[in-house]
């Protein structure tokens, strides 16, 4: 397939640029700073801005599928979605976060008292792009987000899916590796299952 990555030089970006590489698809690695985008079989640096609506789209136009790992108070919601609409691609994958997921019936793990307070804006903004992407009616999106702790690790191919409850281990922690989400993220590209929902991902 064709693939296009939005925020490919960062940390989950660039696992999910490796993993798409190593299974043999074409990827648009896009980044603000294609430099820092690592030399890989089938993957193209390019320079874009996902701030620039029009530009993106003409990035994106082409591919069959278009996935945005990029901090949400660093873009805006309304024109990623803008693009992926106007450039037709078949499937828009979003990287989340873990704020908008349930710890309990209609309890978001971001309004939570101890949920941590450097992170809650960001985790807002990703609750509000999720609830954006839920009112899209011809857009095939989904939405997919990591564990309460996302974090550098092995790629070990074991961990568990969910839908909107927060995954937790049998001690109670919630992780996940960028490099076991990638695999997550580049099964649900090869294998669809989640259209127009949002999925989590978690050991």
């Amino acid at each position: 397939m064709k693939i296009a990555v939005a925020g490919a030089s960062g940390r989950a970006g660039s696992e999910i640029t490796k993993e798409l590489s190593r299974r043999g698809h074409g990827v648009t690695a896009i980044a603000r700073n294609p430099d820092k985008i690592a030399a890989l079989p089938h993957v193209v640096p390019t320079k874009g801005e996902v701030l620039d609506q029009a530009g993106l789209t003409k990035l994106w136009a082409g591919h069959d599928v278009a996935v945005s790992s990029v901090h949400f108070l660093a873009s805006d919601p309304h024109k990623l979605i803008g693009a992926a609409k106007d450039s037709k691609v078949g499937r828009y994958l979003v990287v989340g976060g873990a704020g908008s997921l349930e710890v309990a019936p209609g309890v978001r793990l971001v309004t939570t008292p101890g949920f941590p307070a450097q992170y809650k804006a960001e985790a807002e903004a990703g609750g509000a792009f999720l609830d954006l992407l839920r009112q899209e009616k011809d857009l095939n999106w989904t939405f997919i987000s990591p564990s309460a702790l996302f974090i550098e690790g092995e790629r070990t191919a074991k961990f568990r899916l969910g839908t909107d409850q927060l995954l937790a281990d049998a001690n109670g922690k919630s992780w996940i590796s960028f490099a076991d989400y990638a695999i997550a993220l580049a099964d649900e590209i090869e294998k669809p299952v989640h259209l127009r929902q949002r999925f989590t991902v978690g050991y």
